[in-house]
């Protein structure tokens, strides 16, 4: 039987997840709204979503799902409208954003009414956004983590879930607290890790311009994450600042330990310090998404003459292997230069790899 969904925000997030209900539940009708109406009407245009809608003022009493994928403080103000509005009976309301405590306290309008709102929170991006961005697979081996109210029955998870199915994510519920504090860790902690690191050397750069030449090679590649979105980035920080600021706390005192150490020329803790994260590090998962995009780069020797870049691509497009970037990323007076082209996951890489070495004698190698 076929049923209704409604998904606010037609970016990568939404975009995907409608392309993954479209492909499980043919027979689900999904509307799409944007407060930029060319958005959605470009959703519709690529077959992401059904129908348009240019207003979520009235008929909100159609949908059985409402997925709000906006920004975390937009989320809050289209929850507040929610509340307001004349909901279907036993309508479940979910959201995707990064921060989950702040979304669930603003969602208690909603549960006092009765209505069923599933905390929802997709740990899977790209590295580009916007709708053209959107992909059907893009969770796939994602966590999708939910953080249910205690009003919500086990129906209603496993309902919402059902919907989700074609995400092919893997579903964990943990509590709103618990969600903050693991992606802060993993996640949010990290960006001000990276966004410190490059003002660091800018200000380096203000007394040496020789470091803005030195940091195009892994410094650059290490610190991809600070060119993320500044306003999201604000907002998630400002959400989640609580669990942010315990972590500075631990994050403080980490560095005071390894201050320590140099100081005073330990040579054996500061071996054992790399060496506890090199085992962790190698440690963990390498075919499960995680709360940061992956990166699934190709470097590609190749000899400096017109067109080669094109050459690359085009034994790459014959073969259908989509690429997400290509940047050259180090000039130099020899015969090589280097190419690093991105792809969107793991297989494609391995698939490009086998590829630009069947059809060239260059040298390749993943990075």
């Amino acid at each position: 039987m076929g049923r209704n969904v409604l998904i606010i925000g037609m970016g990568l997030i939404g975009g995907s997840i409608s392309l993954a209900i479209k492909k499980e539940h043919p027979t689900y009708k999904i509307v799409g709204y944007d407060i930029q109406s060319e958005r959605s009407n470009l959703a519709k245009s690529l077959r992401i979503i059904d129908e348009v809608v240019d207003s979520i003022d009235h008929s909100l009493d159609l949908y059985d799902f409402i997925i709000i994928a906006v920004p975390v403080t937009q989320t809050e103000e289209m929850i507040e409208k929610l509340a307001n509005s004349s909901l279907k009976h036993g309508v479940i309301i979910t959201d995707v954003g990064s921060t989950k405590q702040q979304i669930l306290k603003k969602a208690r309008i909603l549960v006092e009414k009765g209505i069923c709102f599933i905390g929802g929170h997709p740990m899977a991006g790209s590295h580009k956004s916007g709708i053209v961005a959107a992909k059907e697979h893009l969770f796939e081996n994602a966590f999708y983590i939910l953080t249910p109210s205690s009003q919500v029955t086990e129906r209603q998870i496993e309902e919402l879930i059902t919907l989700l199915t074609g995400t092919k994510a893997l579903f964990i519920q943990l509590t709103a607290e618990e969600h903050d504090l693991l992606t802060g860790v993993v996640s949010h902690f990290p960006h001000i890790i990276a966004a410190s690191l490059v003002h660091q050397a800018e200000d380096f750069y203000q007394s040496n311009e020789l470091i803005k030449r030195l940091a195009a090679g892994g410094f650059r590649d290490i610190t991809r994450i600070a060119s993320s979105s500044p306003t999201m980035w604000r907002d998630i920080l400002m959400h989640n600042r609580v669990m942010i600021l315990d972590i500075f706390e631990k994050w403080i005192s980490e560095m005071e330990k390894v201050r320590s150490m140099i100081e005073l020329g330990d040579g054996d803790k500061i071996y054992s310090y790399f060496e506890k994260a090199k085992d962790f590090r190698d440690g963990l998962p390498v075919r499960v998404k995680g709360a940061i995009p992956s990166f699934y780069d190709l470097y590609v020797d190749v000899p400096d003459y017109p067109g080669v870049i094109s050459e690359i691509t085009g034994y790459l497009a014959k073969e259908k292997i989509s690429i997400t970037n290509i940047r050259i990323i180090e000039t130099r007076e020899e015969i090589y230069g280097v190419l690093r082209i991105s792809f969107q996951t793991e297989e494609d890489r391995e698939k490009a790899s086998v590829c630009i070495e069947k059809a060239t004698s260059y040298l390749t190698y993943n990075g």
